[in-house]
């Protein structure tokens, strides 16, 4: 509607009505096939000086082996690969909007020029870097010849009229004749031949985008790959994160345990002996009153065992245990303020691990429906697909959970996280809410 009503008045802008030319058609004039482009036509002349210092550099270094000159040759040489990756991830980033983080950075027990020479030999990012050198050559020169080459090919095919016009033929039967003082152009005699090989040009023009564009996609595949960082170091620095998650998390569960001890239960049975203290004072000079004091007490003692009940549920119910997550989730479902559907597909346990991240995870999803959804009915499904245990928890509440904004379920995703798992929270406002979480399984 808005579309049409910008139509009928004018005033649509010139962005819209580019993109109303198909993509075909408009490749050719998009920024990002020029940007492709040059950076197709960058390649050749920095790869030929890549790959010159890389070869040259080696080569001086390998044949210096034989003395103490080898080792810092070499090393200069990795340093030097591992420089100029950093310029062509800058290049990768400006022209083929290709983000690659920078590589592990090398790892220095101790300081000292020795130590920076053995960090660079061993560091797996500079022997990429000059592989990239020694492969980027080759390609560079093939993409460069395949690109202008029918870059070239199709404009100049396509202009092949306006060649003519611009530089006739004189004295010929087609282009300029001239009679007297005035100059008079004529049609050419063979126009379906002109028509032709524009139409020709045009095609070559058309695909010129798209075979430089999956030329550059190798470009992007050899600089993510070879100058990002490896795939061991990135999952080495995920292990590390999710451990410092663990820890936490382990640490907050201690500080809880310690604050509901202490002002709970603890706190409970001071009081209660205190009051059996006063009842053994008093046995003697009022028994009425020391049996009430001792009544009292009894109460104060199933109140303390309740709370102790709780917090050992809190930290890991028995019947979790015993009887395995289909009638723990039952039990934590029939605590909660709404009518829970309870279903669970498992035709076997998982490890302690698992099963336990999968009851508090439900546990406190449910929570969070008993206290903030303020729906009317929720359910539970556990299923296992493959090698992996899901577990879904949907509620017809007013929605508008967002785990990005530092709420309970932001802790939830990082605990997740820490076991390769995952939280998808899918609540617009209004509702409903449906929120997925996958672990990894492991059978018992």
């Amino acid at each position: 509607m808005a579309t049409e009503y910008g139509e009928s008045y004018g005033f649509l802008d010139e962005g819209t009505r580019r993109h109303r030319l198909p993509a075909g058609l408009r490749a050719p004039f998009e920024a990002r096939h020029w940007r492709e482009l040059i950076y197709v036509v960058l390649s050749l002349p920095i790869s030929i000086l890549l790959f010159t210092y890389a070869v040259t550099m080696v080569s001086l270094g390998a044949g210096l082996l034989v003395t103490f000159l080898g080792v810092p040759v070499l090393a200069a040489a990795l340093a030097g690969c591992r420089g100029f990756g950093a310029l062509e991830r800058v290049r990768a980033r400006g022209l083929l909007d290709l983000e690659v983080a920078d590589p592990e950075p090398l790892r220095m027990r101790k300081r000292g020029f020795m130590a920076w020479m053995g960090a660079v030999l061993k560091s797996g990012a500079s022997w990429r870097s000059l592989l990239y050198a020694v492969v980027q050559l080759p390609w560079a020169v093939f993409s460069f010849a395949v690109a202008i080459s029918f870059w070239a090919m199709g404009w100049t095919l396509l202009t092949y009229p306006l060649w003519f016009w611009l530089f006739p033929l004189y004295g010929g039967q087609g282009g300029i004749q001239l009679y007297g003082d005035e100059t008079h152009r004529i049609y050419l005699d063979n126009p379906f031949e002109i028509g032709v090989t524009a139409l020709v040009g045009l095609l070559f023009t058309l695909a010129t985008p798209w075979i430089v564009r999956a030329l550059t996609t190798v470009d992007r595949v050899m600089v993510h790959g070879l100058l990002g960082p490896s795939r061991l170091a990135t999952r080495v620095v995920e292990l590390e994160s999710d451990r410092g998650v663990v820890f936490d998390t382990a640490a907050a569960d201690l500080r809880r345990i310690e604050r509901d001890l202490h002002d709970g239960a603890q706190a409970r049975l001071v009081a209660l002996a205190m009051d059996l203290g006063l009842a053994k004072e008093k046995l003697a000079e009022d028994p009425q009153a020391a049996a009430r004091m001792v009544d009292e007490a009894h109460g104060e003692v199933k109140t303390a065992l309740q709370e102790l009940r709780d917090l050992a549920r809190g930290i890991h119910p028995a019947v979790l245990t015993d009887r395995g997550l289909d009638a723990a989730l039952s039990a934590v479902a029939s605590r909660c303020t709404v009518p829970v559907e309870v279903q669970v597909d498992l035709a076997e346990r998982p490890v302690p691990a698992i099963e336990g991240i999968a009851y508090f995870t439900v546990s406190e999803l449910l929570q969070n429906i008993s206290k903030h959804a303020r729906a009317t009915w929720a359910a539970v499904d556990v299923w296992r697909v493959e090698n992996r245990l899901m577990l879904q928890v949907v509620d017809n509440g007013v929605g508008g959970a967002d785990a990005s904004a530092g709420s309970g379920l932001a802790g939830l995703t990082e605990r997740l996280d820490a076991v390769d798992g995952i939280l998808v929270v899918d609540s617009p406002v209004g509702g409903p809410t449906r929120i997925t979480a996958e672990l990894p399984w492991r059978a018992v």
